[in-house]
């Protein structure tokens, strides 16, 4: 077999393990997911009158449920990635990954297993609180097959830095609960952004904090993509935090994982 070969069976591997430790082990991925779910309900069912009313003027709830569905979908996934922060310090701290390091397997699987795992997960999460979202009364009717394919592919984007993030935190975490508390910006985040309220209607004090951060042009541009809203330049700069996290957060893995252990 030719080393590109024997690379991917080892990563297909690693990502089979990952997997199976996801399905015998849901409960960590389901206290995560019902986070994403209770706040759309919260803000839906108990604020969703009150802020429409302050945003348009009027009191349907329904213009609301539109505004908050991406923010919440993205939510989903900075929520879904702690679980790979976890899973990867878990592995770090049971001695596992320093047997990998002595076995002839490609060193970098054991990084896109759970790479790619927890990519899927937050794929699999967020269709699940998108049909909750659907249920609820959330509708994307004039967003063309191009626009829900552009969607699709900014949240996997997203999805893929925000993993590379959350498994740099775990490699440098002394142990899972130390990960889980690291990993917490990525919750905290959207609570600030543009995701329940325009950045406009914010103090001007804090406008930066919610316009210069991540979150706040990737949500812009899926509610663009999804409702027809102006996308403007949120659209290149979404893309561009999201490469640059994956850079970042490869690199910190990478340079974590093959750190000789002290």
């Amino acid at each position: 077999m030719s080393s590109l070969s024997l690379a991917v069976r080892d990563c297909s591997t690693m990502l089979r393990r990952n997997l199976l430790h996801a399905r015998r082990y849901p409960s960590l991925t389901l206290n995560l997911l019902l986070t994403p779910v209770m706040l759309l309900l919260l803000f839906v069912y108990i604020f969703g009158d009150v802020m429409s009313a302050g945003m348009t003027g009027g009191g349907d709830r329904s213009d609301y449920i539109a505004y908050v569905v991406p923010g919440i979908l993205l939510m989903t996934i900075g929520s879904t990635v702690i679980g790979a922060a976890v899973s990867v310090s878990t592995d770090m701290s049971e001695g596992i990954i320093a047997r990998f390091r002595t076995m002839a397997i490609h060193r970098g699987s054991v990084l896109v297993g759970h790479v790619v795992g927890s990519v899927l997960q937050s794929l699999a999460s967020v269709v699940l609180v998108g049909a909750v979202a659907v249920a609820i009364g959330f509708r994307s009717t004039d967003a063309t097959a191009l626009e829900w394919l552009a969607a699709f592919g900014l949240i996997a984007l997203f999805a893929l830095a925000l993993t590379w993030i959350a498994v740099g935190m775990g490699m440098a975490s002394p142990n899972a609960e130390a990960a889980s508390n690291s990993a917490m910006p990525l919750i905290l985040l959207p609570l600030i952004s543009s995701a329940f309220t325009p950045v406009e209607a914010m103090p001007g004090w804090f406008q930066p904090i919610a316009q210069y951060q991540p979150f706040t042009p990737a949500i812009e541009t899926l509610r663009g993509l999804l409702l027809g809203t102006e996308i403007g330049y949120n659209g290149w700069l979404a893309v561009a935090w999201s490469i640059g996290l994956a850079v970042l957060g490869y690199r910190w893995s990478a340079a974590s994982f093959n750190r000789d252990p002290k």
